[in-house]
């Protein structure tokens, strides 16, 4: 199975009915995909727009229905939109149940870096920091290693998104969680081994006695 399509099932088993749910861009999209039809969660984009659905299909696409990274998004029969100013209160006020956001690193304190590369170009933060911040559930979606460096790593070399440390991390290979604010190994992917997860993460991870296979 392709390795963003296992972080996105996975991380689809942590919503809720009646959840208002933040997706950011790059894999955290791909999570409205697998959400079960009986699940009734309400997806937010920050440029306005709450009822947004799958991606559309190809050709499918509506030119003024984007998400905050301008990829084209869909909307479900009720959607609401508003402005940004309205979009931002909701997330600075605590109304975001939960928000999935890509990461460039997660430390073994469960700081996020998710935002800039010094020296290289970028957007700007977007509204990771705000996210990070105020969403009353943080979950992280990437792969677990880049170019064959691990991007769960003993402490942040690239600038914070937020002091506050996330709550789970879904990769193609694990589940990590910080409880009591440690880096807990909480499952593995189908056919990965506790090993094999260790021998590529460089934080230190808490191993329980017993670590499941991810549910998908």
């Amino acid at each position: 199975m392709d390795p963003q399509i296992i972080i996105a099932r996975r991380v689809a088993r942590e919503l809720r009915s009646g959840n208002l749910v933040n997706l950011g861009i790059g894999i955290p999209t791909l999570v409205a995909n697998y959400v079960p039809a009986d699940l009734k969660v309400f997806f937010q984009s920050e440029n306005g727009l709450i009822g947004t659905g799958p991606i559309p299909e190809q050709g499918m696409a509506h030119p003024l229905l984007t998400d905050a990274g301008g990829r084209p998004i869909s909307a479900l029969p009720g959607a609401a939109t508003f402005d940004s100013a309205m979009s931002f209160g909701l997330i600075r006020g605590g109304h975001v149940d939960v928000t999935v956001l890509g990461g460039l690193q997660v430390d073994a304190d469960g700081h996020l870096a998710n935002w800039m590369i010094p020296g290289k170009m970028v957007p700007g933060m977007g509204g990771a920091m705000d996210l990070v911040s105020g969403a009353r559930r943080v979950i992280v979606a990437m792969q677990h290693a880049a170019k064959g460096k691990s991007k769960i790593v003993a402490k942040c070399s690239l600038p914070l998104t937020s002091a506050r440390p996330v709550d789970l991390v879904v990769t193609d290979l694990a589940v990590i969680g910080f409880a009591r604010g440690k880096a807990t190994l909480m499952e593995t992917a189908p056919g990965v081994g506790v090993a094999e997860v260790m021998a590529v993460t460089e934080a230190d991870l808490t191993i329980p006695g017993t670590v499941p296979e991810m549910k998908l």
